[in-house]
Parts: structure tokens; sequence; C-alpha cells
């Protein structure tokens, strides 16, 4: 069994230790010592890197887990030629050890904020790369609750409340009212005790003090499905988080040309705009396949009771084709059109007026048989996107030759 020296100190950085095994691995090689500053990812909390020295060899620590028999593996970016019992320095990435005290401790504080506010607990806390997260048990959370968890977090911070490591056995815990207890069964929990604010069993590495955790930001909340998830980042990270959140809204404050507080509103007023143009831009488009439905059905000769339009844009894409279809069939009750879009992506539409005898989903699937691509529908209305469109106008005039639908001459608009 390992010893585990960061339960005792979370600010050690260096230790020395001996090598218990070498796990041999050609991709994930990994050694076990009996004792350790390493922190596993465990409780939400991602593990640490460093390296560990051996005489002159510095081997890089890329990942450390913990072994279901308790053992902690440390992972080695390259495969090492260490013999059993010899002795080891341990190095510990600082920056992200800190950096990982700073948002665990933190998540306590939060945790602790919305139990006491609101009796909401945390069911679950993720550690990631960029920000953190914890999940609560509430039906509801409006966005005045998560103000009001923030501002006592942070005046917590600012307090600057001892934050010490008690161990205990699993009644003691439970008579001290500990704010979430370990699933299983154990001989001693490690308790994380905030001064006169939580007490909570974990296993991670946390501050000595809470000014040490810096700053706790909330910066967006989710339905999810067990709850309400926060996401929150802290210290150093929140400060490089809200001068990256700061220096992109002034970027955009400076293309609208507004006030950095008036770039919500300015938005507002540009979706507003959009909609009304794309609304309008709709109508004309509607209008536009109307007009030239009309044209087409006239200048269109009947052949065997029916019109049969076959029409190719270039310039046009699957939208209009498919207003002009569907307009097409409704002017008149015995057309077939059979329409295509050059533009990308290409487009086949086929369409017939109600009661017409044939099948345009069958005609579609032939179609792309031959074209290549995918597509289908239903018997009065097809559309595909084919592969290949040289000689598309020839192409659809033998279709519908060979389909026996009469067409007459195909021709450009």
């Amino acid at each position: 069994m390992t010893e585990r020296l960061y339960y005792h100190d979370s600010f050690l950085y260096e230790f020395d230790a001996r090598v218990l095994a070498d796990v041999p691995s050609p991709d994930r090689p990994a050694l076990i010592l009996d004792r350790t500053a390493f922190y596993p990812t465990s409780g939400g909390q991602v593990f640490d890197t460093g390296w560990l020295v051996a005489e002159d060899r510095k081997l890089r620590v890329v990942e450390v887990a913990e072994r279901e028999d308790g053992a902690i593996l440390h992972y080695l970016e390259h495969r090492p030629a260490i013999e059993q019992g010899a002795r080891i320095h341990g190095l510990i990435d600082g920056e992200r050890r800190h950096d990982h005290m700073q948002q665990h401790s933190g998540q306590h504080v939060l945790s602790a904020a919305f139990v006491r506010l609101f009796n909401m607990p945390t069911v679950s806390f993720h550690m990631g790369a960029e920000y953190c997260s914890i999940d609560l048990d509430t039906k509801s959370l409006s966005p005045q609750q998560v103000e009001a968890a923030e501002v006592l977090a942070n005046d917590v911070v600012m307090e600057n409340r001892p934050v010490v490591v008690r161990f205990v056995t699993q009644d003691e815990a439970r008579d001290l009212g500990v704010r979430k207890l370990p699933p299983m069964e154990r001989d001693q929990l490690r308790l994380i005790e905030i001064s006169d604010f939580d007490l909570t069993a974990c296993g991670g590495t946390h501050v000595s003090g809470t000014g040490q955790i810096g700053c706790i930001l909330l910066r967006k909340t989710e339905r999810v499905k067990q709850g309400w998830r926060v996401e929150f980042v802290c210290g150093k990270r929140a400060v490089s988080t809200a001068r990256d959140d700061y220096a992109t809204l002034t970027e955009t404050a400076g293309l609208l040309s507004s006030h950095l507080r008036d770039v919500p509103q300015q938005i507002r007023k540009m979706q507003e705009e959009s909609r009304a143009a794309r609304k309008a831009r709709e109508q004309l488009l509607e209008e536009l396949a109307d007009a030239h439905a009309t044209r087409l059905l006239t200048e269109t000769p009947e052949s065997g009771g029916r019109k049969v339009v076959i029409r190719s844009y270039p310039d046009r894409d699957v939208t209009f084709i498919k207003l002009l279809a569907q307009r097409l069939t409704r002017q008149s009750a015995s057309v077939i059109a059979l329409l295509s879009s050059t533009a990308s992506p290409p487009a086949l539409v086929f369409a017939e007026s109600a009661g017409q005898p044939f099948d345009m989903g069958a005609l579609m699937r032939e179609a792309l048989a031959q074209l290549g691509g995918r597509g289908g529908g239903s018997k009065e209305m097809a559309q595909g996107g084919p592969a290949k469109i040289d000689g598309l106008d020839e192409f659809l005039a033998a279709l519908a030759k060979r389909a026996g639908l009469n067409a007459t001459e195909s021709s450009q608009p």
C-alpha cells in the first residue's frame, strides 16, 4: 500500500521514495512507489503531473491513477529501467497542483453555500481543464440564487477562514454532522474543515486558508438529468477567464460601435432585424416562385393530357426549386416537374399534381442510382442530392422519356 503524503500536506511538492514495483507496458509504463505526494484522479479532482528523478534520469509523470487494491500508479512518458527498491525523488508540477487546490477548495465553499442558503446538496463535482462544475440536487435554480451563493462563497474567501484536515472514524463523522459522507465504509475518514462553515469527507488537495482560493466566479447554469449544473472557476483561473471574457466583450462592443453594457441590446436589435429581413426574403422568394410557375405553365405545351416541366437552375438553391415545384403542382392539376439546382450543393426535386399516376419517390431513387447521392420522398414529391451534375438536363429528359411522362423538350430558364 502506497503512503499518501498529500493527505497530510497539500503543499508538499517534493519527496523521496523507493520503487515497489515496475508495471511493464509498451504503451503505458508505470511505477508503484512506497510513498508519494502525487495525487491520483479521484473524487472529481484530476491527477497531478511532474517528474520522478532516479540518479541522473528525469522521468516525466503524465498521469497518476489508483488501482483497485489501493496501489498508486505513476504513468510515465517513457519506459524506465529502474530496479525494485531503487531510491527516487519526486517533483510535483506546482502550478498545476496549486490550481487544483484552488478549484477543489472553492468547490467545497460553493457547495456549502448552496446548502446553507437553499438546502441544495451537491451530488457530483467535475474538474476540467478550463472550468469546473457541480451538479445540484434541485428542481429549480434562479439567477438570484446563483448570485446569492456566489456572494456568500466569496465572503468566506475574503474572511480567510482556516482550512484544516482531520482524521476520524465513521461514527465520529456522523456525530460531527459532516455535510457529505462517502458511500463506502472506511476505518478512518479524512475530513476537510472550513472553520465555522463546512465539514466534509474528502481525499483531495486543499488550501490552508480560504483566502488562498483567490475568488470564485460562477459562469453558467444548465438543467441536467439529476438537477442543475453550475459551472465555475476559482483563483488564477477565474482571473484569466474574466480577462478573456472582458476582451471578447470589448472586441464585440467595438464591432458594434456601442458601449460594453449595450452589447446585449445591440445583438437583440440585430436579431430582430435579421428575422425581419429573413421573413421579407422568404415572402419575395415565394412571390418569385409563384410568378415563375405561372410563366412556366404558360410556356409549356401540354402532351398526353399533362404538362411536364424540366428545368435546371445554376444560380438557385434547393429552397427555391422546392417552392417552384410546389407552386407548379398547386396551380395546375396536370403537372409533373423535374427540377434541378447545380448550385452548391446540387439538388433534385421531383413533384406531380395530386391524382397523377406516377411515383416521384421511385423516380428519384432511379435517378440517384445512376447519378449517385442520397434522397427520397413520397409519391407526389421527392428530393435528393446528386453526386454527378454533368449533363443533368439531358439526363432528366431521358429519365422522363423512360418513365413514360411524355415530356416535352427541356430548356434553360
